[in-house]
């Protein structure tokens, strides 16, 4: 279906960067803390195009989505040291953190939800936490994805979040993924609002 439309080129210099989180080997894949990489994923086939240069320690893509040229990123340091590589390009590309959205999985929300802010503290994520400390800043729109909450609170956080999605909570998932999409497109259309009232929950 998407390949029936012609991919505009990219002009000019890049005025976003849409970075989505997680682990880069393929074990990691399908788990949980791997939400971003699964929305980025989802974003390149919906808008056909390939995160497939490296570049500023990431896979990379420099692409245009909604008339605007963007590099979409995964970085490959894996999570803790995510903010070396949107720091990397936000410094060569001298992009604000105002136009850096972060997508990434939150253990507050249940799978299915989403919530999207323009700005805010790390909340205990180290992948925000990286790019807090690398910026300098904590003024960048985010896109949190849900993944669950642990199963009861013993439930070790790191074993947790590393675990993979189980098959009864895939449609869930899509529907999240497929949301996420649509608030990032209207983030860059600057209707960060509109993206908050439509899809928080």
């Amino acid at each position: 279906m998407f390949g029936r439309f012609k991919k505009t080129e990219a002009v000019g210099a890049p005025e976003f960067i849409v970075a989505g989180l997680g682990n880069p080997e393929s074990k990691y894949t399908l788990t949980r803390h791997n939400s971003g990489f699964l929305c980025v994923d989802f974003l390149a086939e919906k808008h056909g195009f390939k995160i497939n240069k490296l570049k500023f320690k990431a896979a990379i893509a420099d692409t245009v989505i909604n008339s605007h040229r963007c590099i979409v990123m995964k970085p490959q340091t894996y999570m803790n040291l995510s903010g070396e590589a949107v720091k990397a390009a936000a410094d060569f590309y001298k992009i604000p953190p105002e136009k850096i959205i972060i997508i990434f999985d939150d253990i507050s929300l249940d799978v299915g939800r989403l919530r999207i802010r323009r700005k805010g503290s790390d909340g205990g994520h180290n992948g925000i936490k990286s790019i807090i400390s690398c910026i300098g800043s904590q003024n960048f729109p985010r896109v949190k994805i849900g993944c669950g909450k642990k199963p009861h609170p013993d439930y070790d956080l790191a074993a947790w979040v590393l675990s993979e999605y189980k098959k009864d909570e895939a449609p869930a998932l899509k529907t999240a993924l497929e949301n996420a999409c649509c608030a990032v497109e209207l983030i860059l259309d600057g209707k960060t609002d509109e993206a908050m009232n439509k899809y928080n929950s």
